[in-house]
């Protein structure tokens, strides 16, 4: 019994850290993108992709742990995410491969360059907005019955997914606008800081809008916060990500503390991530379907987490290792071959 309970526990926080790592590390590429129509020029475009070049493929490696983990530890889970959000799920790829193909094309045309720019903004922009209407399709919560999905193809639509879909947008684009305050100097550092305060405020607007909502979906993500006492052992995670607003904001003008900005974005999305993980704990699927009763057998959890104790270290050390050698400033005429 201790293993049925525990192992379903251990991996949700395995996949939860895998689709957090991924949101973090690749959401300030897919912010580039979003940020390209803004550079002043092809070389400036040139300059903000390379600040990524070296690193931005590995990202998605979190991407494919936390799909293959949600396959292997909780299968009605991935079964009825797939089944419901399929549209959505099917776009995001083909925005992800767009955008990949796109970054490496634009470096090597000549005449077509401003066309692969164009191809590289317009994937990130889908595959963010891809990812922002799964979420809120997943918090919405989906209508089932003995496990299985009783929504239409395009039952995913509503108000809210549009809601955060646009605001995952927006996010990934204080993401990108802060990681170029990192990374650059000059000419398109400043053109990032003026772009990051607009944009702190846009996303701070947007979660209080998605948190204002969340009390009115029939998932009731919301009500737990106010139940048994719950709120004032809660509390401090929308107090500290206001808090942490208020530092982003203050931080996104200062000059010579360039890590500050993108530091404390990465915390701001951390916090939310935790409001959301304690909004829908036990639920994997909201409303009605918990981790115990997704989960494969135990011999099945057990098989795979022996194997994820050598890979999650590996991925751990290699992406440790690739921005450890990339640190430090890209120079505007930095090349990528």
């Amino acid at each position: 019994m201790a293993m049925e309970y525990w192992l379903p526990i251990l991996w949700f926080g395995v996949i939860g850290f895998g689709v957090l790592m991924y949101v973090l590390l690749d959401g300030f590429v897919l912010g580039l993108g979003i940020l390209a129509p803004f550079a002043e020029d092809e070389k400036q475009l040139d300059h903000m992709m390379n600040t990524a070049a070296p690193i931005w493929d590995g990202n998605e490696t979190w991407l494919v742990l936390g799909g293959a983990g949600l396959l292997a530890a909780f299968p009605k889970a991935y079964a009825v995410v797939l089944s419901a959000l399929y549209l959505p799920v099917l776009l995001m790829l083909i925005a992800l491969v767009f955008r990949g193909v796109a970054f490496e094309f634009r470096f090597k045309a000549q005449r077509s360059k401003p066309a692969w720019g164009a191809a590289f903004a317009l994937g990130s922009m889908f595959a963010a907005f891809a990812q922002g209407v799964i979420l809120g399709a997943l918090v919405e919560g989906m209508p089932l019955n003995g496990g299985k999905y009783l929504g239409g193809a395009f039952g995913w639509f509503s108000p809210f997914s549009m809601l955060t879909g646009i605001a995952v947008v927006f996010g990934y684009a204080l993401l990108g606008s802060t990681w170029l305050i990192l990374k650059t100097e000059g000419a398109l550092q400043k053109v990032a800081r003026g772009l990051t305060r607009p944009l702190v405020l846009v996303v701070v607007a947007f979660m209080g809008l998605v948190s204002a909502w969340l009390p009115f979906l029939d998932s009731r993500i919301m009500a737990r916060w106010f139940e048994g006492g719950n709120f004032w052992w809660l509390a401090p995670v929308p107090a500290l990500a206001l808090l942490n607003a208020f530092a982003l904001w203050r931080a996104a003008m200062r000059q010579g503390r360039d890590a500050a900005p993108f530091v404390l974005t990465l915390c701001f999305f951390a916090l939310g991530f935790a409001g959301l993980v304690l909004g829908i704990w036990p639920n994997i699927v909201p409303p009605g379907l918990t981790i115990w009763q997704a989960a494969s057998p135990p011999s099945s959890q057990g098989f795979v987490l022996a194997g994820l104790v050598v890979l999650l270290p590996a991925i751990l050390g290699y992406t440790y290792w690739s921005y450890s050698v990339f640190k430090g400033k890209v120079a505007a005429d930095a090349g990528y071959h």
